[in-house]
């Protein structure tokens, strides 16, 4: 069956689009970990899948899998090439869009600049909602790990995130914490980790190891979870700019993890690019 696909990225985090409202593709595990691979496939950290709506309201299905075939819940920086995507290949002229996903509905906006803006919804705090194993909510929390105890701030964006505080991204031991974090059993449907350095109360710096893709270039849930747990210490504004290691995004939330406005919606900005089409034998 010959495949036509899309290569994009978000500030690095990369993707492979396929479109099922023209052509039909049946997507299983072995598919996606053939399509991710950097040496005999495409080369991924996941794959979109741009469906035909299930949601009376929405525009479109949006469906997400890891590298290693899992499908997930949500992913930020894909949301923002899902609405370049559909709006480049014109199955949409609106510059604002509804897309359902597994973890509700998301609104992706196209800038004038060419940037991308998505509403990303409520953060999720308490711990039964992210899933997390705690007795009662928290702002942090210790976690053991490998015989040391963390604190970290528990977060969902419609996917899990742990959110570590450190002293310099550059110098964590990512490879060795991002695992270990990933699988711990008090995650019951594992875990993004996320090592957030403050520089100031509008600037961070984060690296994010991925549940299922390991370290990846960008994180748009994972910028907005540190952002949200940021805010919830007290240690961030309203508006932060989230350097990663692949480029900057700006993610605005006026709640404070105690108050009125913390039901409001996360919003992420940040670029969207396409890199090349093509078609696979699959």
């Amino acid at each position: 069956m010959t495949l036509r696909f899309t290569k994009m990225h978000g500030l690095g985090n990369d993707f492979v689009v396929i479109e099922r409202l023209t052509q039909q593709v049946d997507v299983d595990t072995a598919l996606v970990r053939h399509l991710a691979d950097r040496r005999f496939g495409i080369g991924c950290d996941q794959l979109l899948l741009v469906d035909p709506s299930d949601h009376p309201d929405a525009d479109f299905r949006y469906r997400i899998f890891n590298a290693d075939g899992g499908e997930v819940e949500q992913c930020g920086n894909g949301a923002r090439c899902f609405a370049r995507f559909v709006r480049d290949h014109g199955f949409t002229d609106k510059d604002e869009i509804l897309v359902n996903t597994a973890a509700g509905l998301i609104r992706p906006r196209l800038l004038a600049d060419g940037q991308v803006e998505v509403d990303m919804g409520r953060p999720w705090l308490e711990p039964a909602d992210i899933p997390f194993q705690a007795d009662a909510r928290a702002d942090l929390y210790p976690l053991e790990v490998a015989g040391e105890t963390l604190a970290i701030a528990a977060v969902s964006m419609g996917n899990p995130h742990a959110v570590l505080r450190v002293e310099n991204v550059d110098t964590v031991p990512v490879e060795r914490l991002g695992p270990l974090i990933e699988n711990h059993p008090r995650f019951p449907r594992r875990v993004n980790a996320g090592f957030m350095q403050v520089m100031a109360p509008d600037h961070i710096r984060l690296r994010v190891f991925e549940r299922g893709a390991g370290e990846t270039l960008a994180c748009g849930t994972g910028a907005c979870a540190a952002m949200v747990a940021g805010r919830v210490q007290g240690w961030l504004a309203e508006a932060v700019r989230v350097d990663l290691p692949g480029g900057r995004l700006v993610i605005r939330w006026p709640g404070d993890g105690h108050g009125a406005r913390d039901d409001a919606s996360v919003l992420m900005t940040g670029p969207a690019e396409t890199v090349f089409e093509g078609e696979i034998q699959s």
